[in-house]
């Protein structure tokens, strides 16, 4: 018989090429994280009596807030100029910050106390006519504008080479919103999805008029399309590269949502900074 041959493979510290350098994934740059709000003195917020009101009235809500309710909204009209400074102050940004574009612009942002919003309306020249509060996991506005579309797909007028995914992507998008499907998620990230099937999905589904970002470990942008219920929902990591690319059916995505237990811990702060300035 011959003698099979084995190969001598050296083991141990040194044996094995080494890398000339060790490449580790970078850390996240920044992360949004809750910050005490730096206050003026309690006896020069004496006279604020309307910013005080509006925080008793957002901590109530926050306490008295349960799942499936809608929004309390706190209309900041009226309210004097050191008072929406107060607010301002207090309030700051949160995670999470929207826009609707219409015939009036909506601006939307989260304040510190995650589900507690801040929702301004603009005119055509920029000025505000409109602020309030609002206080749950999504402002009633974000889920109406969410729900506003056309109720299907529009077929593109033709589906160009190299789009091999896009017409089953579509019609799993149309059965399930056909079905009335509560949440459906696709992820585009692991299916072959090419710049074809990107542009064949642009034209079937469109964009509609809101957009929001999520801010923590990098950014998680969200865009509702033409279709009603249909999002488009892309994380990104710290660099700013895309890491996940999905299609939601819901009424909103939960990456934009406050949750029950935000809202509990919104309410615990806003009661200890209604302690504070009183």
């Amino acid at each position: 018989m011959s003698p099979f041959p084995i190969p001598v493979v050296a083991l141990g510290p040194g044996s094995q090429p080494e890398d000339e350098a060790l490449h580790y994934l970078p850390m996240p740059r920044e992360m949004r994280t809750f910050r005490d709000p730096v206050l003026p003195e309690p006896e020069l917020l004496r006279s604020l009596s309307g910013a005080r009101a509006v925080l008793r009235r957002a901590r109530d809500a926050a306490r008295d807030w349960t799942p499936g309710s809608g929004t309390v909204q706190i209309d900041l009209a009226g309210l004097a100029g050191s008072d929406l400074g107060l607010l301002d102050q207090v309030l700051g940004e949160g995670e999470v910050s929207a826009r609707i574009e219409g015939p009036s612009d909506l601006r939307i942002q989260e304040s510190v106390f995650a589900g507690v919003w801040r929702v301004r309306s603009l005119d055509p020249s920029g000025v505000c006519v409109e602020d309030r509060l609002e206080v749950g996991a999504l402002p009633d506005v974000v889920i109406r504008a969410g729900g506003s579309g056309r109720a299907l797909p529009t077929p593109p007028r033709q589906i160009p080479a190299g789009a091999n995914s896009a017409p089953a992507l579509l019609a799993e998008i149309a059965e399930h919103l056909g079905a009335g499907s509560a949440q459906h998620v696709i992820n585009l990230t692991l299916l072959p999805f090419s710049p074809e099937d990107g542009d064949a999905l642009e034209e079937a589904l469109g964009r509609g008029g809101l957009s929001v970002l999520s801010r923590g470990y990098g950014n998680c942008r969200v865009t509702a399309a033409g279709v009603a219920r249909l999002w488009w929902v892309q994380y990104f990591n710290s660099q700013d590269l895309m890491i996940l690319n999905t299609l939601e059916i819901t009424e909103a995505p939960e990456v934009i949502r406050a949750a029950p237990e935000d809202l509990e811990d919104s309410a615990l702060r806003l009661g200890e900074l209604m302690d504070w300035l009183h």
